[in-house]
C-alpha cells in the first residue's frame, strides 16, 4: 500500500509524499464511518480526512497496530479542551483524548448537571506515529471531538464526555463534568488572556493556575504550544520529536481549557514535518478550530471570530517567516489577501470596536534570540496600520516586551506604563508575550517594567530578512521584563460618542503586575 519499491528508488521523500497524497484520496482513507488521519511510508506521514460520528473503531494506517477495544469502564477521558466555532455565540467544539481505542464516544450536554439528557455522538481522529519518527516507539493517539451548534448566546452549559462503559451522567462520575459559556449576543465587558511558548513543565502549570483566577472568556495561545518537536525547524531532520509530549500538554492545560476556549495560533515548533500537509496533520487531529480561514488544508491555524465588540484574528506566521523558512510561502499569498478582507470587514462593522491580531513570530521585539521577523513587517504590518489594528500579540521570544505606538517603523506616541494609545490616529501597539513556560531568553538592554522603570533612548537589535539578519537600532522598546508572565486584557464597551477601552496588563507568574496600558477607540 506504500510507494512501489521500483518508484521509491527514483523518488525524493517529497515526491513520495505527493504520490501517496494523490493515491490515498478522501474516499479510500475513510471506511465504514471510521476516522483515519494518516498512512505512513518511508517516515513520511500522510493524513486523510476526518469523518463524523466514529461509532466504530478507527481503521489503522499502514504499519500501525490494529486497534483493540478495551472495557470502556476502565478508561477515563482526559485532556479536555474547548474552542469556539465560527460563531462563538452559538458554537463550541469540545475535544478530548482517550488513552486507548474505545467504542461509541459521545458528549452529554445540558443546562444543569442533573440534566444531561441530550447525548451527541463524537468524532475520533486517530493519529499514529511509528517507531523511528522521534523518541518513542509506535504510538497511537485518539483525539475525540464534538462540535455543538444552535446554542443560546450568553448561556452557561454543563457537559460530560464519555464512551461505551463510561457515562458521565452516572452519579459516581458527576465529578468529571465541565462547563462552558457561549459569547454574549450584545456588547458587554469581558476579559481574555494570552501568552505563547508554553510547553510542559512547572512554569506552564503556574501560569495556568493564574489564568483561571482572571476568569477569562477565552485564552489566546500565540504559538509554540507543546514543544513535542524541540528543534522547531519544521523538517523531518528535526531531532528529539516525541508525540507523547502532547498527551502531557493537554493534561496540563485541562484545568483551564475544559471551561475556557483555548484558541491557538501555530508557531515554528508546531510544524511537525512528519505529518502532512505542511506539517500540520497532527495539529488537525488535536484541534477543532473555526473553519473560516483561507486554506484549511495548508493553514488550519488561520481563522477569526468575534466576541462581543472585539474581532480576533489568528494568523500563521510560518507562511511569511524568513528566519525559519520551512513553510515560507505555503499559502501562495492567500493568507495575506484573506487578512486584508477580514480587516476591511471588521473595521466597517458597526458592532465591532476593536480588532486584536495574534500570531507567533514577532513584528517588533529586541530579544537576543529571534528579535523581529522581517516577513511579518513586509506582509502584514502595512495592513495593521491601514486598518488601525488595536493590539498585536506575539510569542516566539521567551520574554515580555511591549512597544510604544508605532507607524511605519517609527514611534508616533510614547506609551509609558499606565498610558493610553489611540490607534485611529497614532498607530499600533505590539506585545511579545512569549514567557508562558519555556526557558527564558535575554535582552541586550536593561529590563524596564512597572515599579522598576529604566528608560533608554535606543536599543540595539536585529530583524530577520530574506538576506539574513540585519542589525538595527530601535527607539520603540518601552517595557522589557525577563521572567514568566502572561497577558490579561479587559474589554469595556462604551455608549455611543464615548471611548471603548482595552486595558492590557502584563502579569508575572508571581501575580505581580509588570505593565499596564490602555487602548481607546471612540465607540461607533
Amino acid at each position: 500500500m506504500g510507494v512501489p519499491e521500483s518508484l521509491a528508488e527514483r523518488m525524493s521523500m517529497a515526491e513520495q509524499h505527493e504520490y501517496l497524497r494523490a493515491r490515498y484520496s478522501r474516499r479510500t482513507m475513510i471506511r465504514g464511518g471510521a476516522v483515519t488521519i494518516g498512512a505512513v511510508t518511508g517516515g513520511v506521514f500522510v493524513p486523510g480526512t476526518a469523518a463524523r460520528a466514529a461509532t466504530r473503531s478507527a481503521v489503522p494506517t499502514q504499519g500501525a497496530p490494529r486497534a483493540e477495544h478495551v472495557d470502556g469502564s476502565l478508561v477515563a477521558p482526559f485532556g479536555r479542551h474547548l474552542a469556539f466555532g465560527d460563531d462563538p455565540r452559538t458554537e463550541i467544539s469540545v475535544s478530548w483524548q482517550v488513552p486507548v481505542a474505545v467504542k461509541k464516544p459521545f458528549i452529554r450536554i445540558g443546562a444543569h448537571p442533573q440534566d444531561l439528557s441530550r447525548r451527541i455522538d463524537a468524532e475520533v481522529r486517530t493519529l499514529f506515529t511509528p517507531a523511528g519518527v522521534g523518541a518513542s516507539g509506535n504510538h497511537t493517539q485518539y483525539y475525540v471531538h464534538a462540535k455543538l451548534t444552535h446554542l443560546k448566546p450568553g448561556r452557561t452549559y454543563y457537559y460530560g464526555v464519555g464512551h461505551a462503559g463510561f457515562d458521565p451522567a452516572e452519579p459516581h462520575l458527576l465529578g468529571t463534568l465541565g462547563t462552558f459559556t457561549t459569547a454574549p449576543a450584545h456588547k458587554v465587558p469581558f476579559t481574555f488572556t494570552a501568552f505563547g511558548d508554553e510547553g510542559v513543565g512547572y512554569h506552564g502549570l503556574a501560569n495556568n493556575s493564574l489564568l483561571l483566577g482572571q476568569n477569562p472568556a477565552f485564552h489566546l495561545h500565540a504559538g509554540d504550544i507543546a514543544y513535542a518537536d524541540p528543534a522547531g525547524q519544521g523538517k523531518t531532520a528535526d531531532t528529539g520529536f516525541d508525540s507523547r509530549v502532547w498527551d502531557q500538554f493537554l493534561a496540563q492545560t485541562e484545568s483551564v481549557a475544559k471551561s475556557v476556549p483555548w484558541m491557538p495560533a501555530y508557531g515554528n515548533h508546531d510544524m511537525e514535518a512528519w505529518y502532512a500537509p505542511s506539517g500540520y496533520g497532527g495539529e488537525e487531529a488535536r484541534w477543532n478550530l473555526p473553519d473560516n480561514g483561507p486554506d484549511k488544508k495548508n493553514l488550519p491555524g488561520v481563522y477569526s471570530f468575534v466576541y462581543g465588540n472585539t474581532a480576533v484574528i489568528s494568523l500563521d506566521a510560518n507562511d511569511v517567516s524568513f528566519e525559519i523558512p520551512a513553510n515560507l510561502g505555503v499559502s501562495g499569498g492567500t493568507q495575506t489577501k484573506w487578512l486584508e478582507g477580514r480587516l476591511k470587514k471588521y473595521r466597517a462593522a458597526k458592532d465591532i470596536d476593536f480588532i486584536v491580531v495574534f500570531f507567533h513570530h514577532c513584528a517588533y521585539c529586541t530579544s537576543t534570540a529571534h528579535a523581529s521577523e522581517g516577513g511579518v513587517r513586509q506582509e502584514w504590518v502595512p495592513l495593521f496600520e491601514k486598518y488601525t489594528v488595536d493590539l498585536v500579540i506575539n510569542g516566539h521570544n521567551h520574554q515580555y516586551e511591549r512597544t510604544d505606538v508605532i507607524k511605519a517603523g517609527k514611534v508616533t506616541r510614547k506609551l509609558p506604563i499606565g498610558g493610553t494609545a489611540y490607534p485611529e490616529s497614532d498607530g499600533v501597539v505590539y506585545v511579545t508575550a512569549g514567557a508562558a513556560g519555556r526557558s527564558l531568553y535575554a535582552f541586550s538592554a536593561p529590563q524596564s517594567y512597572e515599579g522598576h522603570e529604566n528608560e533608554v533612548e535606543s536599543v540595539a537589535s536585529f530583524v530577520n530578512t530574506k538576506d539574513g539578519k540585519q542589525n538595527e537600532t530601535v527607539a520603540w522598546s518601552r517595557v522589557r521584563y525577563l521572567d514568566y508572565s502572561f497577558l490579561r486584557v479587559d474589554v469595556k464597551p462604551a455608549p455611543k460618542g464615548r471611548h471603548a477601552t482595552l486595558t492590557v496588563r502584563g502579569i508575572a507568574e508571581t501575580g505581580e503586575q509588570v505593565d499596564h496600558f490602555t487602548v481607546a477607540r471612540r465607540a461607533k
